[in-house]
């Protein structure tokens, strides 16, 4: 390859959380997925992410294949000095070379240890390793250093502990810091589409196979405990900006699925609903629901006034006598109950009257209750977008 090629913008990426205890289920990984969507934002493509066992040669074969899809591999974990840490070896095996101590990093590592007041156990040497291509990335906050490898074909490998304390520092002030000066990302852009009132398989007529099915940009759907979200992401061609691309298609989206739109991007029913009452004030009573209207949007802005209520009553009286009682621009009253599935009964009261709404949540027990409290979101939505025309 030339020096240019080598040097290429890295625009796809594979991560690799390492460790018996991830394999097993005895501790849960969460670097990957936080890794992945900062590198996703950076304009980063994650082509896999896989959890390994602290078996050398399992690691060193996952290396080496990732080093063929991507150009750059983020590894966590297995960079302790105990004999079942063995990223170092791993990614030495992988890149056919081995490691040497480093005097520098011995020099660190006995120096953490005499402020210690202890001496430096021998297993702790292997923490001074590097190899040929590598550098070390500094831990403040733990004795294992990370490697930051740049291979002679251009590829970058990136080991990071994998406790998160140690993790996130070295990896925003020392390894991502790298990566931007050597040239991270392309340029991409996405934007999210919140929709309610509809399922996820009833969109592909309104949205498209053709659309659905694209390369650049890309339509993914996503069922979410609020609603279905609809995420286009592009890059940037054909003199098309990665932003211009994504625009152009949420354009065209809203025209389809412009009724069922209640949000966008990472906005919540209860931010939603702040802006479509618009410093109007809600006061609401619950029953049989569990409290998961309250948990929703207990700490809305717009919310005077929320409780909950033994099932029973008439629910028409409920939501004007609290509005009243609570001076607040709209009183809601909920009433849940549970069968195979769960019926829902909504009624809000304003100054144009009473509107009740009925519907059916899919499910029932908690997760049913859960439901029961979106669908009252969606409903409030609606008759306040009703309210507006």
């Amino acid at each position: 390859m030339s020096r240019q090629s080598n040097r290429a913008q890295i625009t796809s990426a594979e991560i690799l959380a390492i460790g018996t205890e991830l394999t097993t289920g005895a501790t849960r990984d969460t670097n990957s997925g936080d890794l992945a969507r900062e590198l996703t934002a950076l304009g980063v493509r994650i082509a896999r992410s896989a959890a390994l066992p602290d078996d050398q040669a399992v690691v060193s074969e996952a290396l080496r294949a990732a080093l063929e899809r991507a150009e750059l591999v983020v590894s966590t974990g297995g960079l302790g000095p105990t004999p079942d840490d063995l990223t170092r070896e791993a990614i030495a095996g992988a890149c056919g070379v081995e490691p040497t101590v480093d005097p520098g990093q011995l020099a660190w590592l006995e120096e953490l240890f005499t402020r210690r007041g202890t001496p430096m156990p021998e297993a702790n040497r292997k923490q001074a390793w590097l190899i040929p291509g590598a550098r070390a990335l500094p831990n403040g906050h733990g004795s294992a250093p990370g490697w930051l490898v740049e291979r002679p074909d251009g590829r970058i490998i990136v080991a990071l502990p994998g406790p998160p304390r140690e993790m996130w520092p070295m990896w925003r002030e020392h390894a991502l810091p790298a990566l931007r000066r050597r040239g991270l990302g392309a340029d991409r852009a996405s934007h999210t589409l919140r929709l309610t009132g509809i399922g996820e398989s009833a969109l592909v007529p309104l949205i498209g196979e053709e659309l659905l099915r694209g390369a650049n940009p890309q339509v993914a759907t996503y069922a979410r405990a609020a609603g279905v979200d609809v995420v286009v992401s592009a890059e940037s061609a054909g003199g098309s900006g990665a932003r211009q691309l994504v625009e152009r298609t949420i354009a065209d989206l809203r025209r389809s699925l412009g009724r069922y739109v209640f949000g966008e991007g990472e906005a919540s029913w209860s931010e939603v609903l702040s802006q479509s009452l618009a410093g109007r004030t809600l006061a609401m009573v619950e029953t049989g629901s569990g409290g998961q209207l309250l948990a929703l949007l207990g700490s809305s802005d717009f919310l005077v006034h929320g409780e909950l209520r033994r099932p029973g009553g008439d629910l028409r009286q409920l939501a004007q006598d609290v509005r009243a009682a609570q001076h607040t621009d709209f009183g809601l009253a909920l009433g849940v109950r549970q069968a195979r599935d769960t019926h829902v009964r909504v009624v809000i009261a304003g100054e144009n009257g009473v509107e009740e709404v009925q519907r059916i949540a899919f499910l029932a027990g908690p997760e049913g209750r859960q439901r029961a409290a979106i669908v009252t979101c969606a409903a409030l939505w609606e008759y306040l977008a009703r309210s507006k025309r």
